[in-house]
């Protein structure tokens, strides 16, 4: 009897002892979710809280769910037409499957840092330098869009991604800045251009305009005496031996 007693007193003991440190507590912040594995096998996902568990068959992995930027740095990249150039680029992304990206990659954020990489290499080699240099959000969109279906298969939301920098080698630089000062003054002359035509239209519609109405020409006249008092004005034909002194003194007569 008395081993009966003491076998169930060494059972109480071992359940009392065993129970306190087979159960855990962890806390899941709003910024985490948990991933709760049950010998071996995947259970649920577990929420903001604290959590209490049995570490003896249980564990809980904990997975940041935050926005993340990162930044690539200046990729050596050659264009369609063969102008070897450096872009760098930022990303920004966050998990949106904890279970995806814990399970399905070793490690998402290296994954994602190679898959814009390839994206990027493989875009700029399919664009002419200057179709690139001139569209440089649409290469964002486009990069995002590429990269964005296989980012899902790991459980990562790519929310954007924008070209940073463009870096040209020095004489290559020197190249296209004088390339662009061609094209703006191409654009300045053709501008001057432009104006110059428009100037010429406004002239010969108005000399049409007073042709056909004669009128117009003496209210223009009056218009002008109206704002200016002090023009003279002459009409008709005037002698060389006119003066200019006879002139001033015939307007001052008239007034």
């Amino acid at each position: 009897m008395e081993v009966f007693y003491l076998i169930l007193l060494a059972v109480v003991v071992v359940i009392v002892l065993y129970i306190p440190l087979g159960i855990r507590n962890i806390v899941i912040f709003e910024y985490e979710r948990g991933l709760l594995f049950k010998n071996g096998k995947f259970e649920r996902v577990l929420g903001p809280g604290r959590h209490r568990y049995s570490h003896w068959s249980m564990s809980i992995q904990k997975v940041g769910i935050r926005s993340r930027m990162v930044t690539l740095p200046g990729q050596e990249v050659l264009s369609a037409d063969n102008v070897g150039i450096k872009v760098s680029m930022v990303c920004q992304y966050k998990v949106d499957d904890p279970y995806r990206a814990f399970v399905a990659v070793e490690n998402y954020a290296q994954v994602i840092y190679a898959e814009l990489q390839v994206a990027l290499r493989n875009l700029v080699g399919e664009t002419p330098i200057e179709e690139f240099l001139t569209k440089r959000a649409e290469i964002g969109e486009a990069l995002l869009e590429r990269t964005q279906t296989k980012a899902s298969a790991y459980g990562i939301l790519l929310e954007s991604v924008a070209v940073k920098d463009i870096m040209f080698p020095g004489e290559l630089k020197r190249i296209f800045a004088q390339v662009v000062n061609a094209k703006m003054e191409g654009l300045a002359a053709l501008e001057r251009a432009r104006g110059e035509s428009a100037a010429l239209r406004n002239l010969a519609n108005t000399a049409n305009l007073l042709e056909k109405n004669p009128g117009l020409l003496q209210l223009r006249i009056l218009q002008t005496i109206e704002k200016n008092p002090a023009t003279i004005v002459i009409l008709g034909d005037i002698s060389k031996e006119t003066s200019f002194k006879q002139l001033t003194q015939g307007k001052t007569n008239k007034q």
